[in-house]
């Protein structure tokens, strides 16, 4: 199906008119960016997309998915690419956020390949997917976590960043350890980042399980890593906080 060529380019017009072109050329170097920028802040941009996508709503699942798609791979700018995964996660299409839509998540992650695209689509997008449908998505992160493209690595080892006490630590510790010093991105920085970075959420949750999983991966767990996970554990003690 074809995509909804209006919403497209009300949002392309939108984002346009928003847009600071000095700011701009400050967020395209901070994100080192080929692709240019308009220049808004995180909050305008949510105003800005809010507005066309309450006055716009697209009935069609192949429909949302196809003009998701155009929003993303015709992007001029990063926010066009910002506004792609807004339309995906609004709530007028929160029905359609089940394993199926997994095949286009996967798609923004491989062509985004940078992390502000990536966390974004992980926490939000793919993370709600693997707590409502976890006997579906948990083999699906488990293979992404061995994929050979590294940022789908990153997404699998993020998709339970927000879960708490809902975490499957067996999935967790699966991803980890998919992803340590001698697996085939290991020693990417943005895959270290990840693994710590989630045992360190969990570390909030529940201090014990992270202390014994640090204990076991001895030197196979980078020391950036380890410095992630371990940020809040000496705070909470041997009594717990």
């Amino acid at each position: 199906m074809d995509s909804d060529r209006e919403l497209v380019n009300r949002v392309r017009a939108a984002l346009a008119a928003a847009g600071d072109p000095e700011r701009a050329a400050g967020q395209q170097r901070y994100m080192r960016s080929v692709m240019p920028f308009h220049g808004l802040t995180s909050a305008e941009l949510t105003r800005t997309v809010r507005s066309v996508y309450a006055e716009h709503r697209l009935t069609e699942r192949a429909r949302w998915e196809a003009t998701v798609r155009a929003l993303w791979d015709e992007a001029g700018h990063r926010e066009e690419r910002y506004a792609a995964i807004a339309l995906a996660g609004h709530r007028h299409y929160r029905p359609w956020q089940d394993p199926d839509a997994l095949e286009l998540y996967r798609h923004l992650v491989v062509t985004g390949a940078w992390w502000d695209y990536v966390d974004d689509v992980a926490t939000h997008r793919v993370a709600p997917i693997l707590a409502a449908h976890r006997d579906a998505v948990t083999p699906v992160m488990a293979s992404w976590a061995r994929d050979d493209h590294m940022w789908l690595r990153r997404t699998a080892v993020l998709s339970q960043l927000n879960h708490k006490g809902d975490t499957d630590v067996a999935l967790l510790e699966d991803v980890v350890r998919a992803n340590l010093l001698d697996s085939r991105h290991g020693r990417e920085f943005f895959v270290r980042k990840a693994v710590g970075w989630a045992l360190r959420e969990y570390a909030k949750t529940d201090p014990e399980w992270v202390r014994g999983l640090l204990a076991t991966l001895d030197d196979r767990l980078s020391p950036l890593s380890r410095r992630e996970a371990t940020k809040h554990l000496a705070a909470s003690g041997s009594g717990g906080s």
